[in-house]
């Protein structure tokens, strides 16, 4: 009886230390966290839009904050409105926004072309709607007007004032593409030539799909195309971005947006989520789609390098 009494009694103590070991759910905190406690710390799902770019943001947050002990379930591949929807309604957590998107499309406000003074404004507009704007990063992907490196520089074309200029003196000689929604809008390029001054005959203005137009450009197919500043194309075909020298397009700066209340229950998430949007700018975008783009790397293997090069995971 008493060997039995000493057996019961040290698996009751084993069941306690074990018990006491579990409730320890604390996990790094520092901004370069190299690794994750075993328990997580809080449940949140991270949103994304359906294109590479966001893809690569919404990868790149899911990890960081797994690594740094969150559990996160991924919700991508949505539409704008979609993902917009699904935040406010509390389905989603966060995901990353774009400022002039968030000032134009969904605050219904004027264009700002100012990064500084569009990131404010759509900051303080959504704090009415319980949704924060954590840090904005120096990543901009407006609308771009773009050439051949070598066509720009044949015609010393540099900016978009140039291109206008060309266009004035000989109107065609140039043939323009342009994916549906840049062709209707009135931001688009009817805005564009008016601000401007110039136009491009209806005939030298060729109308196709977005994810055509990087390829149209490379093979000679057009001269002149609308994209997308941080697309991974436009260092891969060598192309070049036309200065927006009378700033024409909106500023479009990508930031982590955030339900406050998320924020106020894992007060912590904001200085990761801006320890992420503090080290992202316009090449780094640009060589991280050009990856996954160009390369046909896998959009995971490269959002874990990122964080590795930066020290923000283990190796």
């Amino acid at each position: 009886m008493k060997k039995l009494a000493i057996a019961l009694f040290a698996l009751i103590l084993l069941t306690v230390l074990a018990a006491c070991g579990s409730n320890d759910t604390s996990t790094p905190s520092g901004e370069d966290s190299e690794s994750s406690s075993s328990e997580a710390r809080g449940k949140v799902t991270v949103g994304g839009k359906a294109f590479t770019e966001q893809q690569i943001l919404s990868k790149i947050t899911s990890i960081y904050l797994t690594e740094n002990g969150f559990d996160v379930e991924e919700a991508s591949n949505m539409g704008s409105t979609v993902v917009r929807s699904a935040l406010e309604n509390g389905q989603i957590d966060l995901y990353w926004e774009y400022t002039g998107t968030g000032l134009v499309i969904y605050q219904k406000q004027e264009v700002e072309t100012d990064p500084d003074k569009a990131y404010e404004k759509v900051k303080e507009n959504d704090k009415e709607n319980g949704i924060a704007w954590l840090n904005k990063a120096d990543f901009n992907n407006t609308y771009a007007i773009m050439m051949k490196q070598e066509t720009a520089e044949e015609l010393g074309i540099t900016t978009i004032s140039d291109l206008a200029e060309y266009v004035n003196n000989d109107p065609k000689k140039l043939t323009f593409a342009s994916n549906a929604e840049f062709y209707a809008r009135d931001d688009g390029i009817k805005g564009l030539q008016n601000h401007y001054g110039f136009e491009f005959p209806s005939q030298n203005v060729v109308k196709m799909d977005s994810g055509l137009l990087y390829n149209a450009l490379k093979d000679g197919q057009v001269d002149v195309s609308v994209g997308f500043a941080t697309d991974g194309r436009i260092k891969g075909f060598n192309l070049v971005i036309l200065e927006d020298d009378k700033q024409f397009f909106p500023a479009y700066n990508g930031a982590p947006v955030v339900r406050q209340e998320v924020i106020d229950q894992y007060p912590d998430i904001a200085d990761l989520l801006n320890n992420l949007a503090d080290r992202l700018e316009n090449e780094t975008m640009m060589t991280l789609n050009y990856a996954v783009d160009v390369e046909h790397e896998d959009i995971t293997e490269v959002s874990r390098n990122w964080l590795k090069e930066q020290g923000l995971m283990a190796l």
